[in-house]
């Protein structure tokens, strides 16, 4: 294929640079490892296609960059999931009940029936997206959007509290400097 050449250019020549970089954005070596496969094959899975090794490597930080903001969205996101609906994880199954766990119940009973299935699958149940794409017989796709929507819906609905902590804005910059 056509790409290999530039994938293997970039990896012998720029993966430690690259995983520097990663590392600084996720915290930790093995997560920017991650982040950089990712990434490496996110580029070079698609159309794109480089002149110099240079341009690919700019291209990839650039999809190291966009993964680690929507994988951090994404933790904000179950987190506050997991602060609305995990506490029936543990335990009977919910009876009617007042106080906020009515309030919850009620919210849930609210969502369309897909959204209210991916929810509880994925909160309640603890299954992956794969699973409950599986279960329900959805696309992975399909369930992040329905999950999404169904705790967009149950954010209005129901008090969440996220710690602030998990808040805080992500910057981005389009600086790129030499690791």
């Amino acid at each position: 294929m056509a790409w290999e050449p530039m994938l293997t250019a970039v990896v012998q020549e720029r993966y430690p640079r690259l995983v520097a970089y990663a590392s600084l954005l996720a915290g930790s070596y093995a997560d920017g490892q991650d982040l950089v496969q990712e990434a490496l094959v996110a580029t070079f899975s698609g159309r794109a296609r480089f002149d110099t090794a240079a341009e690919a490597e700019q291209y990839v930080r650039r999809a190291v960059a966009s993964r680690f903001v929507d994988r951090t969205r994404r933790r904000r996101t179950e987190r506050a999931a997991w602060a609305t609906v995990g506490a029936w994880r543990e335990g009977a199954p919910p009876q009617p009940v007042g106080g906020a766990a009515g309030e919850l119940e009620r919210a849930l009973q609210q969502l369309p029936p897909r959204q209210r299935a991916c929810v509880v699958l994925r909160y309640l149940e603890d299954l992956s997206v794969r699973s409950t794409a599986e279960v329900l017989g959805l696309s992975e796709g399909a369930v992040k959007r329905y999950t999404s929507d169904g705790l967009a819906a149950l954010k209005g609905s129901v008090d969440v509290t996220v710690p602030a902590e998990e808040t805080a804005p992500v910057r981005m910059t389009t600086e790129v400097r030499d690791a």
